[in-house]
């Protein structure tokens, strides 16, 4: 009798249940977790932020002329320009603002570029004194906290104090001998508020930051009036 050969085989059954996703790399599951913590934050800023506010508006030079005396040239000017938030709060701290006026004259050279035949600067240390609730303006020709002349006036308030700053008369820019009366002349004037010369902290946050950011200038024929 042929031998017979018997095989058995068995099929496992597979018991059906929940799927397992696959497990995330480990670079793709930190990534997502900062993605997380990230919109966390976002969605935190958004509700601590403060309102919006409208912008400053910007420095103008409203007024600017020169007459000749017998001191040289003179010259006034007005320019109007508001605080930003940022700079009054920093004032009411006892932190000084530099504000900087500068005057440069030309003399006209159609063959050549313009030549510079005299400049002027008028350097201002703006302070509030918390103690006595009084404003101190101090006023130079060169970078206050450097030897040489300072000139200094208190005032009660401060749209006084500001005033000063903004409103120059009479201011010796040039003597009468460095321009030509018979050649023309190009007046450039310039205005704005020194960061540079903040505390170091404030230098950092005022860079690119638009509430710093106080300036206006102007170009004109220097037309140097008589004096009145």
């Amino acid at each position: 009798m042929p031998r017979v050969t018997t095989t058995v085989s068995t099929t496992r059954c597979c018991k059906k249940g929940r799927r397992t996703l696959p497990r995330l790399p480990l670079r793709a599951e930190r990534a997502w977790r900062w993605l997380a913590f990230a919109l966390v934050l976002a969605a935190a800023a958004l509700l601590v932020a403060p309102p919006v506010r409208a912008d400053t508006a910007p420095a103008e030079i409203t007024a600017l002329h020169v007459e000749r005396g017998e001191e040289g040239l003179l010259l006034s000017s007005t320019v109007r320009f508001e605080l930003p938030p940022v700079v009054e709060e920093a004032l009411a701290k006892g932190i000084p603002m530099f504000f900087v006026a500068e005057a440069t004259i030309y003399r006209e050279r159609w063959y050549w570029a313009d030549k510079r035949v005299a400049s002027a600067a008028r350097h201002m240390r703006l302070s509030f004194q918390p103690l006595t609730r009084r404003w101190r303006l101090q006023v130079s020709s060169s970078p206050i906290g450097n030897s040489g002349l300072v000139l200094g006036q208190s005032f009660d308030t401060r749209e006084e104090a500001l005033g000063a700053v903004q409103r120059v008369s009479r201011w010796r820019i040039a003597d009468s001998s460095d321009v030509d009366p018979d050649v023309a002349h190009q007046l450039e004037f310039r205005f704005r508020l020194d960061v540079s010369q903040l505390p170091r902290p404030f230098q950092i946050g005022a860079v690119g930051q638009s509430d710093w950011n106080i300036s206006a200038g102007r170009n004109q024929r220097l037309v140097a009036e008589a004096p009145r």
